[in-house]
């Protein structure tokens, strides 16, 4: 039973966090509710922080979940600037950076993700970033623009998602940009191959130089600074700044310190919940980046790290923190802007794990709908510049139905007609 007397802690202040604690005073508890961020920012989104911020088209106070305000107007709790040192499970207490000692009834880790390091000489130069924070995005904002109004040349190691967007910011200031990239296209262990050249193509048309299959091997600098890059394959690239996006790892040492399941790194790492979103504790529960759930829709256990389930994945754990009835099984959804394209994506089609890709439109003009197939069933699709489609693609995706490839194909058939 919920009452008065009982403490959520909420340890993250991020975009999970932000909006369990707005659930939990949505839904009526009133109880304390603290949440613990280790960042001195009020929680926000990360979006911006690769697109509208970075490239100057959104103002800062534009990525906060919350003004802040409101976290004192709904009697939110919050300690910023804080890191949580250690989870007691036994005292069910958080012990803070600080030494404060705080106890819960119920505990969500919404704790996140961090950067991947590049493990090669050089790192410790002056121009070499990370982008996760919004200190990395401050500071990438003003590095992107001194590069711009200097011809200076910005290489990125990984042609993922934020090394695209980051990309397609940095031409935006006039910066030139070179992409290290070890797969053959971007994106590839994302889209394939099908859909990858896709969006090497767009780059190239704005100026963007890719190294594909190849691996920085070193920062070069001098006093500090950096020169240059190396890639294993012998080849120099000048470089006044080095980007690292080679991904995230889920932050799991609260979790792992207090023994609670893990998932091995192997299968995409993460605190191990159930539909629920519950740990292996049944009062601690864990929401967005760090999260590997077990989905319903998708019968197995998957780690997402993009906004959607982030927004989602953070009121569904209040919920069951609330000993509501849930079962989190939602489709995965991810959207991204580059140049004048956008995009959205819904659905899970790792590698190996779909045997047909269709596409409905233009694909040269980049105007088009690619699906994902398994043996006749949409398990993925993404909309290239057409929009008003998430909601059918999704439909599609649940329904597991089987479809016609070439009705799939045809502008001409509703996809709501497919369902």
């Amino acid at each position: 039973m919920v009452d008065a007397d009982q403490t959520f802690v909420i340890v993250g202040g991020g975009l999970a966090g932000a909006k369990a604690a707005e659930t939990l005073r949505a839904e009526g508890f009133s109880g304390r509710v603290i949440l613990i961020g280790d960042e001195r920012d009020h929680p926000y989104e990360r979006p911006p922080l690769s697109k509208g911020y970075l490239t100057g088209k959104a103002e800062r106070d534009s990525v906060f979940v919350h003004e802040p305000a409101w976290y004192a107007q709904n009697d939110i709790e919050l300690h910023l600037g804080q890191p949580v040192t250690a989870v007691d499970r036994d005292a069910r207490t958080v012990r803070l950076g600080d030494g404060t000692v705080i106890r819960f009834d119920k505990l969500l880790l919404a704790t996140g993700a961090e950067p991947r390091r590049l493990d090669i000489p050089g790192t410790d130069l002056a121009g070499v970033h990370h982008l996760r924070r919004l200190a990395h995005a401050d500071r990438l904002r003003h590095v992107l623009a001194s590069l711009g109004r200097d011809n200076g040349h910005l290489v990125i190691a990984g042609g993922g998602w934020i090394g695209l967007e980051v990309a397609a910011a940095a031409r935006g200031y006039g910066a030139e940009v070179t992409i290290i990239e070890p797969e053959p296209t971007p994106l590839h262990r994302v889209l394939g191959p099908e859909l990858g050249q896709l969006f090497a193509d767009l780059h190239t048309d704005h100026g963007v130089r890719f190294h594909f299959g190849a691996m920085l091997t070193e920062i070069v600098g001098q006093d500090g600074m950096v020169l240059a890059v190396r890639t294993a394959d012998g080849e120099e690239h000048p470089a006044h700044a080095v980007l690292a996006a080679i991904g995230a790892a889920p932050r799991t040492a609260l979790a792992e310190n207090a023994g609670l399941a893990l998932v091995d790194r192997a299968d995409g790492g993460g605190i191990a919940v159930d539909a629920s979103l519950r740990t292996s504790d049944p009062d601690i529960f864990a929401a967005g980046d760090v999260a590997a759930a077990q989905n319903p829709l998708l019968h197995t256990r998957i780690r997402v790290e993009h906004w959607a389930n982030a927004l989602n994945g953070g009121p569904a754990a209040a919920l069951a923190m609330l000993g509501r009835n849930v079962s989190y099984d939602r489709v995965p959804y991810f959207f991204s802007d580059q140049y004048d394209l956008g995009m959205e994506y819904s659905g899970w089609a790792p590698p190996g794990s779909y045997d047909q890709v269709v596409a409905r439109g233009d694909v040269g003009k980049r105007e088009f709908i690619a699906f994902w197939l398994r043996e006749g069933r949409v398990v993925a699709g993404m909309n290239v510049n057409v929009w008003d489609v998430t909601e059918a693609i999704q439909k599609l995706i649940r329904s597991g139905a089987a479809v016609d490839p070439d009705a799939l194909a045809d502008p001409s058939v509703p996809l709501e007609s497919l369902v």
